[in-house]
């Protein structure tokens, strides 16, 4: 009777290798071919504002000392801001920190030396950042800044205030490029292009580098203190996934 069993086993196994082979040769068949490609597009737009990072640095022998010093410095420093006529929302602090200042002694330890780290007084900084609407007086204010006791500046960014209605440009030319890659490869494929399934953008500036000045090198320049605010380019890339059509 065990032979009588053999060849339904084996057409059993043989209808089961089937049922599971073809739904993968269809899934195959069901395929659809698609394109993923990039484009660039970019815009050079001149800044039209400013912001210039200042501040005061004072030192003391106490903390307290150095704060008074600080505090008076920079009252006059800001009231020269407004002088230059920056608003008071355009004027807002951007640091304050006091530290100790140390002085290293070496001591001798036996044939050894050790160092010492003694408080010798106090330092105090105090920042202030300032936005500058009109660039055609950037350079006297830094000049007034310095001369009313700035002694520190961090440095200038240049900012293009409408930068996302220009960049909206960007994105335009990115796609009209994308668009026309597309269109060449599909012609030189001999398909056409269907449905787009994604669309996806990476967009960004390079702006000038900031212009980093101490008090002395301003100083030594002619009042107003010359600034070139350049260009920046604004940049976009999109990528966009079509399906094709044979």
């Amino acid at each position: 009777m065990a032979p009588s069993f053999r060849p339904l086993a084996a057409t059993l196994m043989l209808a089961s290798l089937v049922a599971f082979a073809h739904p993968a040769w269809a899934s195959d068949e069901d395929k659809t071919a698609t394109m993923k490609l990039s484009g660039y597009g970019e815009v050079t737009a001149t800044p039209d504002m400013a912001m210039v990072t200042s501040g005061v640095v004072s030192q003391a022998d106490t903390a307290r000392n150095a704060l008074t010093a600080n505090t008076k410095a920079m009252t006059a420093l800001i009231d020269q801001i407004k002088k230059a006529g920056i608003e008071p929302r355009d004027i807002q602090t951007s640091g304050f920190s006091i530290s100790p200042r140390y002085a290293e002694k070496r001591i001798p330890n036996g044939r050894d030396w050790h160092e010492e780290r003694k408080i010798v007084g106090y330092q105090v900084n105090n920042g202030v950042t300032v936005r500058v609407r009109d660039l055609k007086g950037l350079g006297a204010l830094l000049d007034a800044m310095v001369s009313e006791g700035a002694n520190r500046i961090g440095g200038i960014n240049f900012i293009v205030s409408d930068a996302n209605k220009r960049l909206d440009e960007a994105r335009v030319a990115a796609v009209e490029d994308v668009r026309a890659k597309a269109e060449l490869y599909a012609k030189a494929a001999g398909v056409k292009l269907g449905r787009i399934l994604s669309i996806s953008e990476s967009s960004g500036g390079m702006r000038p580098q900031p212009m980093l000045m101490t008090r002395s090198k301003m100083m030594a320049e002619a009042a107003p203190v010359p600034v070139e605010a350049g260009e920046e380019t604004l940049r976009s890339e999109v990528t966009i996934t079509w399906e094709l059509e044979q």
